[in-house]
Formats: structure tokens, C-alpha cells, sequence
């Protein structure tokens, strides 16, 4: 087993790996998971597997069963609606600051927001979920980055996480088409934050909100209107 020390320890080399795979559902919540399973791939003993898990834990990732294993914990109901009421918030401000900016401030947002699209197209066509799931963070970033000051840019990178686990799944997820449909929703964002539409673009997030919320509840998404 390769425990040497090298640019990140055993047990952050251990972190990473079990992080990843949660968040992007390699280790699907619900599923007991063991030690060896992260211990194998990387050639490590199960002593800093055991001391990431003790980690993941703490985060809320993981609940821990001794001499079972350890439990990927499912997104639960209240953390996607607090998820969803904080970027609601967020973005909401984002967007009124956005509109409101002059013209060059906001042909670079647009900019970047339209590129991230593209990007969400292209992975589409790919079947690249992680990829997709990329992309539109960094549409949603670019409105945030430009309509927020430094407190609020912290909390919104605090639920980065969060949102991986929530967002993986549009490409193969229970409601096919649910990625197109993202897209779709993302355009009519852009499409009244171009115009400085301040209240049609915060009702296009909100229905983008919506429907991010029931397809991870898994619930049929709302009815566009």
C-alpha cells in the first residue's frame, strides 16, 4: 500500500477521491460504501480511508456505521429547498445589480452567460454530465460574479457542493429531456437579462429554480408558463 507522502497526503488523497465520487454520483447516496472501495483504486491502507471518512462526515456527506461502513446520505427535501431559497436570493440581487449596470458591464456578462450555453449544448450532444454540470455553474457565476459583492460571492461558493449533487443527473436522470430543458431555461434568463428586464428575468429564474427542485426531488417538473 502506497501511504508515502507526496503533494497531498494519504488522507487527502482519500478525501478527494470518496468527495468526488459523491458529488458526482460514482457513490450514489443511499449506498453503503466501504473503505476498501476507496482504498483499492488508490493503493492506500484503510487507515486514512477511515480518516477521510471521519471528514466526509463532518460534512454531512457520509454517516458512519462501524464495522458496516459508511452511508452516502441522501440529498434530503430541506436542504434542496434551502439550496434553492439562498441561490433564489442571491441571484435575485445578481440580477437587479446586472440590468441596471451600463452597457459594456453588461455585454461582458451576456457574453460569458451565452458561451456557457454553448458549452451545455455542446456537452449535451457529448453526453458529457460533467461537462454540462460545469457549464452551467459558470453561467450562473458569471451573473452572480458581476452582481454581487465579496459576502454574498462567499456564501453562493459555499453551496458548491450542494449544487454538484443536485445538478448531476440532467443528462440520464428520471425525466428525459430535463437537460434540454435547462437550457431552455437558461436562454429565457439571458434573453430578459439582455433586454434589462429585471422582473421577467428573475421569474425565468425562478421557474429554472422550480424546476431544478422537483427534478431532484424527483417529482415531474412544473408546467412552463
Amino acid at each position: 500500500m502506497d501511504d508515502r507522502p507526496g503533494d497531498a497526503s494519504a488522507t487527502e488523497r482519500a478525501y478527494r477521491f470518496a468527495k468526488a465520487g459523491i458529488l458526482d454520483g460514482t457513490l450514489p447516496a443511499g449506498e453503503l460504501i466501504s473503505e476498501g472501495q476507496v482504498a483499492r483504486p488508490l493503493q492506500l491502507s484503510r487507515t486514512p480511508v477511515r480518516e477521510a471518512f471521519l471528514q466526509l462526515q463532518s460534512e454531512g456527506l457520509l454517516k458512519l456505521f462501524p464495522k458496516r461502513g459508511a452511508l452516502v446520505v441522501p440529498v434530503s427535501p430541506g436542504e434542496v429547498d434551502a439550496v434553492v431559497e439562498a441561490r433564489d436570493v442571491i441571484e435575485s440581487h445578481a440580477i437587479e445589480t446586472v440590468v441596471g449596470t451600463d452597457d459594456e458591464t453588461l455585454g461582458e456578462v451576456v457574453a460569458a452567460m451565452s458561451a456557457a450555453i454553448d458549452e451545455q449544448v455542446a456537452a449535451v450532444a457529448a453526453r458529457d454530465e460533467s461537462g454540462f454540470v460545469e457549464a452551467d455553474r459558470r453561467f450562473h457565476v458569471a451573473l452572480v460574479s458581476a452582481g454581487c459583492r465579496s459576502l454574498l460571492l462567499e456564501v453562493y461558493g459555499s453551496l458548491r457542493d450542494r449544487q454538484l449533487r443536485m445538478n448531476h443527473g440532467a443528462l440520464g436522470g428520471r425525466f428525459p429531456g430535463r437537460a434540454e430543458r435547462l437550457v431552455t431555461e437558461h436562454r429565457a434568463m439571458l434573453d430578459r437579462v439582455r433586454a434589462r428586464d429585471h422582473r421577467g428575468a428573475v421569474h425565468a429564474l425562478r421557474v429554472h429554480l422550480a424546476g431544478t427542485r422537483a427534478s431532484v426531488l424527483g417529482t415531474p417538473p412544473p408546467a412552463a408558463g
